[in-house]
């Protein structure tokens, strides 16, 4: 298979699918996947004017199980770690929304993938874990920071500590999904939140998103001062918006 089709990529409506295509290794991450996924991730940051949310999944039955533990090891493994980090910084701070549909299994590196997401929806097929631990690793893809400001620190560490796995269900409970739905409606569900999303302004959808990460451990008085002085405006479509409101509400 071709370093491009390890990563395929179809665009529709506004919506940009990225399908992780390694099925027969559970998507696994190896390095040629990994540079795929860089190359999708710069085009989007480079021409992504017509894109207004990102949906990143997985081929087959499974989202992905992490780094691909068969590869050859980088010969400066610390240094390409800390490439596959930044790209995936760069996933989470691109303009649009971001939603991983996960099925199947979601461990240790594929957990990391999806935390990078701005909202993962799931089927009740889902499997979560962090297994660094039984591998005698530690996280370099940003899990041990994403992971406890998505679920708390206690429940963040029972993960970490465990190396236990969580269903679909339980990950919905304890808020490391937004969704659980049965495996037979995630695409519906993932095409509706799509829908929900693209049919506010694409403006006001990037510029809360960069808010709130932005102002990320800021007190209040310093959030709500970064909020009024790096405020980005309205929407050149805004009032155009509030005319429709109001011709709508005299009929």
């Amino acid at each position: 298979m071709s370093e491009p089709d390890l990563v395929l990529r179809s665009d529709d409506g506004g919506v940009c699918t990225l399908t992780l295509n390694r099925p027969d290794k559970r998507n696994a991450v190896n390095r040629d996947l990994f540079r795929a996924f860089r190359a999708h991730v710069k085009a989007i940051e480079a021409d992504g004017a017509d894109i207004g949310i990102i949906v990143i999944k997985g081929a087959g039955d499974h989202f992905c199980a992490g780094h691909d533990l068969q590869s050859d090891p980088h010969p400066d493994a610390l240094g390409w770690l800390r490439q596959e980090m930044l790209v995936l910084e760069r996933l989470t701070k691109l303009r649009q929304p971001v939603i991983a549909a996960v099925q199947g299994t979601c461990y240790t590196g594929g957990l990391e993938f999806a935390l990078t997401a701005d909202f993962i929806i799931c089927g009740e097929s889902a499997r979560f874990a962090d297994t660094h631990g039984k591998w005698g690793l530690v996280p370099g893809w940003g899990l041990s920071q994403r992971l406890p400001r998505r679920v708390g620190q206690a429940k963040a560490l029972e993960m970490m500590l465990t190396c236990q796995p969580y269903s679909g269900r339980e990950a919905e409970a304890m808020g490391l999904a937004n969704y659980c739905v049965p495996d037979t409606e995630l695409e519906a569900r993932v095409a509706g939140l799509c829908a929900s999303i693209l049919a506010n302004s694409w403006h006001s959808n990037a510029e809360n998103k960069r808010l709130v990460y932005d102002t990320d451990g800021m007190t209040l008085t310093g959030g709500l001062n970064h909020e009024l002085m790096r405020n980005a405006g309205f929407d050149k479509d805004a009032a155009n918006r509030g005319a429709k409101f109001a011709a709508r509400k005299k009929d």
